[in-house]
């Protein structure tokens, strides 16, 4: 660390060794001026502005320590979320960004330290951590109640990737949407992270015509690969109709839309009778108009999909459904493609493999790497 030309305040104690007296920055970090001898550092992610991927910035930082009911975690892989892009952005968004954030909400690693009052973890334990914001780091707090200890052998990357993308797959098919035997089921973006697990999770419900919505050959033949029966450009303005031509004219009698804006209409268009249209995200970031007469002649119904609700309103089947994926992916029945990994350094890359829709299954970062 160079100091020249820096006005700075060192704080330091008798019983320092003499070079940390004499330096005051060894082992030390400096904050606004002021250098903390002997605290312990780490690095993170940050943006002090809203906008495009370079606003991202690695930056040292003091290591926080746990309180009550509390947890360090060590980050051995943090997912990357479209969810993150959005906030990135500056988009609207359910839950506030104060600035300067640190992006991400799940993690998985080891327990590094716990606070009182957590008797259900101790150091070393693999785990993986839910957070409202704060994993693009080498160390995170999470609250003991949002922290699942992992099985021994249990793939960390895979486990960062559980809630987001697995969960919100696992909740809209089975709880929202209610996929039943022999339904039929059109995924938009069916190799991406939530798209990828839904694709899977309607096969396990019985679903009988899994239909994959993908923007190029590569990506539609990825998603057959994962288990769809049909793949079709969901950005060509006819895809309503092709999805009518493979239910015998009748549509999908569920439909996901993450795109809204004139998407949200077309999947109107390609639901049928009696059908559940399931809206969990707004990428075009535009609005859609839905007049409540559109859906009674045929019977259909449109609901909402957020995670963060549903682990805060409904948190013991939010804890059920990570606990089941979990299962599943022990038992190899549910497969998690790991499309990048990325070093803290190159987030902004993440963020724009993600924002430019070009992530085939997970994108992580690795903060040790």
């Amino acid at each position: 660390m160079c100091l020249c030309g820096s006005k700075v305040k060192l704080l330091y104690h008798a019983d320092m060794p003499p070079l940390q007296q004499a330096t005051g920055v060894s082992n030390g970090h400096m904050i606004g001026g002021v250098i903390r001898i002997g605290a312990k550092t780490m690095r993170q992610v940050q943006f002090s502005e809203t906008g495009g991927a370079d606003v991202l910035k690695v930056v040292d930082v003091v290591r926080p320590e746990p309180g009550p009911n509390q947890v360090l975690v060590r980050v051995e892989s943090a997912s990357v979320n479209f969810a993150d892009v959005v906030r990135r952005r500056g988009d609207p968004y359910p839950a506030p960004t104060p600035l300067p954030a640190v992006p991400g909400s799940e993690v998985a690693g080891f327990v590094e330290a716990v606070g009182e009052n957590v008797e259900d973890l101790a150091v070393g334990d693999p785990v993986f951590g839910s957070l409202d914001l704060g994993g693009y780091s080498e160390f995170v707090i999470t609250e003991s109640e949002r922290t699942f200890k992992l099985p021994e052998d249990f793939d960390l990357d895979v486990a960062c990737t559980l809630v987001v993308a697995g969960v919100t797959a696992y909740q809209i098919i089975t709880e929202v949407a209610r996929v039943n035997v022999g339904d039929s089921v059109f995924i938009p973006g069916a190799v991406g992270g939530v798209g990828s697990y839904a694709v899977q999770i309607a096969r396990i419900q019985g679903a009988k015509l899994i239909i994959a919505g993908a923007s190029s050959n590569d990506r539609r033949a990825q998603a057959l690969a994962n288990g769809a029966d049909y793949a079709v450009d969901y950005g060509l303005p006819s895809w309503p109709d092709e999805v009518k031509k493979l239910t015998d004219g009748k549509g999908a009698d569920v439909v996901l839309d993450m795109i809204g804006g004139d998407h949200f209409e077309q999947c109107l268009a390609a639901l049928a009778p009696f059908g559940r249209l399931v809206v969990y995200g707004n990428v075009s970031r535009q609005s859609a108009t839905l007049k409540p007469t559109q859906l009674l002649g045929l019977g259909q119904s449109v609901a909402g999909y957020y995670v963060g609700q549903w682990f805060a309103a409904r948190p013991v089947e939010s804890h059920r459904a990570f606990r089941t994926l979990v299962g599943l992916v022990q038992a190899r029945r549910l497969k998690v493609e790991i499309s990048e990994k990325f070093p803290l350094e190159r987030a902004a890359d993440a963020h724009r493999l993600i924002e430019q829709r070009r992530a085939i299954g997970k994108t992580i970062l690795k903060p040790w790497a």
